[in-house]
C-alpha cells in the first residue's frame, strides 16, 4: 500500500515556528522515523508538502484515484478557509485521514472549524506528530 502524506502551508517551518504548540522537531526528521517504523509493514511512504493551495488540490488530484493508496492531509490553515480543497477531498475515490499536530478545537476561535472533516475518513487531531503514525495504522487497518 502507499500512504501519501500530505501537508500544506507553514508545516515546513515544524521545529521551528511556535514550538509551544507544535513542538521542536522537524517533518522531515519525524517523516524518517516514521519510515523506520513502517519499514517492515508492506507500505511507500511517501511526503508531499506546499504552501500553495493549488498544488495541494493538484497533488490530491494526482494520487486520489491511484489503486492501493491511501492519503493524510494536514492542510495547515487552509482547514478553516479552502472550499476548493475540500472539493478536492470531496472528488477523489481515496481515503483521507485529515490530520492536525495541535487541538484546532482549543486554539482561536476561527480554527475549530474545518472545511474537511465532514469529507474525510476520519480526523485526528491535537496528538502532535504521532498522529501521523496513528493514521497510517489506520489507513492500513481499512485496506485489509
Amino acid at each position: 500500500m502507499q500512504v501519501v502524506i500530505i501537508n500544506g502551508p507553514n508545516l515546513n517551518l515544524l521545529g521551528k515556528r511556535n514550538t509551544k504548540v507544535y513542538g521542536n522537531q522537524t517533518f522531515e526528521s519525524y517523516f524518517l522515523k516514521l519510515t523506520e517504523h513502517f519499514a517492515d509493514k508492506e507500505v511507500d511512504l511517501v511526503y508531499f508538502q506546499s504552501n500553495h493551495e493549488g498544488y495541494l488540490i493538484d497533488k490530491l488530484h494526482e494520487v486520489g484515484y491511484d489503486a492501493d493508496t491511501g492519503i493524510i492531509l494536514n492542510a495547515g490553515g487552509y482547514t478553516h478557509t479552502s472550499i476548493a480543497l475540500r472539493d478536492a477531498v470531496e472528488a477523489i475515490s481515496n481515503p483521507v485521514i485529515e490530520v492536525h499536530v495541535s487541538d484546532i478545537h482549543q486554539r482561536e476561535l476561527f480554527r475549530a472549524m474545518s472545511y474537511l472533516t465532514d469529507v474525510c475518513h476520519q480526523s485526528i487531531i491535537g496528538k502532535g506528530l504521532p498522529g501521523y503514525r496513528e493514521a497510517v495504522d489506520l489507513l492500513l487497518n481499512l485496506a485489509k
